[in-house]
């Protein structure tokens, strides 16, 4: 048993309101879970079998869950796809999993494009240490969409450099009614937790204008109707007002990026129960960004313009809220905590932005057991120096101690706690 005795603050990720708040408690772990959460007892005595770490001088809070992750995505330019397409594409993964959880302090992330099903078995088997993955493994787009990038001659049947088909992938470009239903069943039959889509066009890819149109409706309802089929939700990458409602309007769950969501709009999307993830901060990322192009750059700025509006009509009407990076730009993996303080700049309180990546996430992604420091849930969270739930700038600090997942201490920050022991577990896979 581990108790981590008289938490400073502890955030126990259950809701958006200070009950959720907890100022000088003990928390008790075992075999990976989290078994009590208690007000601190000064004169408790504890038997041989017990390890106690002072944490009055820590704030405490779950483990992130990030609901837009890319773990196969170094950057969008035609050099870090092309590395990423090549054989040494599971050496990048694993160092892109490998920060996220012990850097950006990421336990669970919903891998909305690029991850297969090997990819998340090798981190449930420890093979690869990183977040537990919930993955579409495609992002599907039309033909010319969101998801197909060409080489700069952009030749007639070249095939889309980002995410092609592979052993465990499908092609991400699919066209008509009856090939998305084909593709829905062969994206599920690969594994996938989800189902991904374009909406609309997007902000990255290079010969697509925000205006324009990606899946017909039918297209769609068709997509939606075979991933209901599999007990499947559909999240939309969606910019446009268009394409926003034409995903609503036909059974899409979540919408990413909402950066023209309005006050009609966000009414639909709650009346339907559908969540939002924002993906703040990667617009402010983007604007920063060089070598974009400038076709790419004034899609940004228009992005830019309304984004923060957005979010706060999503606010306004009641929509759950949920925090993802969409990490596409080099340096943005490991740095996940910074989209809580991107939604504390668009209108959330840090308590909303906090339980966005935190307890609420982990329930709309289906991670149940996740998300939440209380009895029977797992034993995901972060061991911070500062009160980062008052001011989540504090990690651009150095705020982050200790990433512990499933009990388990990664970054060696409170060595009480046991211990990650990479070589030993190399040892045991090689028998």
């Amino acid at each position: 048993m581990l108790v981590l005795s008289n938490v400073a603050r502890l955030y126990d990720g259950t809701s958006a309101d200070a009950s959720a708040v907890h100022h000088g408690v003990d928390l008790f772990l075992d075999a990976g879970r989290v078994h009590a959460l208690r007000p601190h007892d000064p004169g408790l005595v504890l038997g041989d079998a017990h390890v106690e770490v002072d944490c009055s001088a820590y704030t405490v809070t779950p483990g992130l869950v990030d609901c837009h992750g890319h773990v196969t995505v170094l950057g969008i330019d035609g050099a870090s796809i092309d590395r990423m397409n090549s054989g040494s594409m599971l050496i990048w993964v694993e160092k892109i999993l490998h920060t996220t959880l012990v850097d950006g302090g990421v336990t669970t992330m919903r891998d909305v494009g690029g991850a297969t099903h090997l990819m998340k078995r090798l981190v449930d088997e420890g093979a690869l240490i990183g977040p537990r993955l919930k993955i579409s493994i495609c992002m599907l787009s039309t033909t010319g969409g969101h998801a197909d990038f060409r080489g700069p001659d952009r030749c007639h049947g070249e095939l889309s450099r980002l995410w092609p088909a592979a052993p465990g992938r499908p092609s991400s470009i699919v066209d008509g009614v009856e090939a998305c239903r084909l593709r829905v069943r062969e994206v599920a039959a690969c594994g996938a937790d989800l189902i991904k889509i374009c909406a609309s066009p997007g902000v990255a890819s290079p010969g697509d204008r925000l205006e324009h149109r990606e899946f017909t409706a039918a297209e769609l309802e068709a997509i939606c109707d075979e991933a209901g089929a599999r007990g499947l939700k559909v999240a939309a990458h969606a910019h446009s007002r268009s394409g926003i409602e034409m995903a609503i309007r036909h059974g899409v769950s979540d919408i990413q990026h909402i950066s023209f969501l309005d006050e009609r709009l966000a009414g639909l999307a709650a009346e339907k129960g559908c969540t939002v993830t924002p993906t703040s901060w990667v617009g402010h990322a983007l604007l920063a960004a060089e070598n974009l192009s400038p076709f790419v750059m004034e899609k940004v700025k228009q992005v830019a313009e309304h984004h923060a509006h957005a979010t706060q009509c999503a606010l306004a009407a009641g929509l759950p809220i949920l925090a993802g990076t969409d990490p596409v730009l080099p340096g943005m993996h490991g740095k996940n905590w910074k989209e809580i303080a991107a939604l504390v700049r668009e209108g959330l309180s840090p308590l909303a932005a906090w339980h966005s990546a935190t307890g609420l996430a982990a329930r709309h992604v289906g991670q149940d057991d996740a998300g939440e420091l209380v009895p029977g849930k797992r034993a995901d969270l972060l061991l911070c120096t500062e009160d980062v739930l008052a001011d989540p700038r504090a990690f651009e600090r150095g705020a982050l101690l200790e990433v512990v997942k499933d009990g388990v201490a990664h970054r060696g920050g409170v060595p009480a706690i046991p211990q990650a022991t990479y070589r030993t577990r190399v040892e045991e896979l090689l028998g």
